[in-house]
């Protein structure tokens, strides 16, 4: 996963991005908010380029680099009003390396929205295969590993230091989320199935 660190060059993100300028202060120099200068959420990827970063993110996720980046912005620059979306457009080549131009308020707003509506969208799609009876529990064990990684490796690269420990507890607690869907939705379809607790397969009773 270590391409994602290596990246190549950013043309042009979306025609909605614009220049806006920095503010500057009376000598003339620019005026950058101590959050934005203290910002070091995506500082393991200094040196990455757009277009790999985006390739990187392709081959594994639906989301762009450019709604991967601007949706944890949009989270860490929320306040008790909202989404400072103005101070995230325009200080966006200063909180995230790969990316070189300033957006618009309305940019960031849509890319934020994207990332939401393709979250929304590819859960759904996950917890259908996992409901349906697609997969066996071993072979759900598996996607949820490969997929757990994946997701990990995104946090670690936005500075989120994962223990061991961290990282043992947070796959349990998923894998016996993912057992329990799989048992209530065998229920829901009243197919033999293999007990989490017991390990016995059978048919579940019907609900009342």
């Amino acid at each position: 996963m270590d391409d994602a660190a290596n990246a190549v060059d950013e043309d042009a993100v979306d025609e909605d991005v614009v220049d806006e300028g920095a503010a500057t202060t009376e000598g003339g120099e620019e005026a950058v908010p101590e959050d934005v200068r203290k910002y070091e959420r995506f500082t393991k990827m200094d040196g990455a380029q757009y277009d790999r970063v985006n390739e990187f993110l392709r081959d594994r996720t639906y989301v762009t680099a450019r709604e991967w980046a601007i949706a944890r912005l949009c989270a860490d620059f929320r306040t008790e009003t909202g989404v400072e979306m103005t101070k995230i457009g325009e200080n966006l080549p200063r909180l995230v390396p790969f990316m070189t131009d300033t957006y618009t308020p309305q940019a960031v707003n849509q890319a934020r929205s994207s990332f939401e509506d393709k979250v929304t969208t590819a859960g759904a799609t996950f917890l259908y295969g996992a409901m349906s009876g697609f997969f066996t529990a071993e072979e759900l064990d598996d996607l949820m590993y490969e997929v757990t990684e994946v997701a990990k490796f995104l946090l670690e690269v936005e500075g989120v230091d994962l223990g061991v420990s961290e990282e043992l507890d947070a796959e349990e607690r998923i894998s016996s989320v993912m057992r329990e869907v799989r048992a209530e939705s065998a229920e829901l379809r009243a197919e033999e199935v293999e007990c989490p607790n017991c390990g016995h397969s059978h048919v579940p009773e019907e609900s009342t």
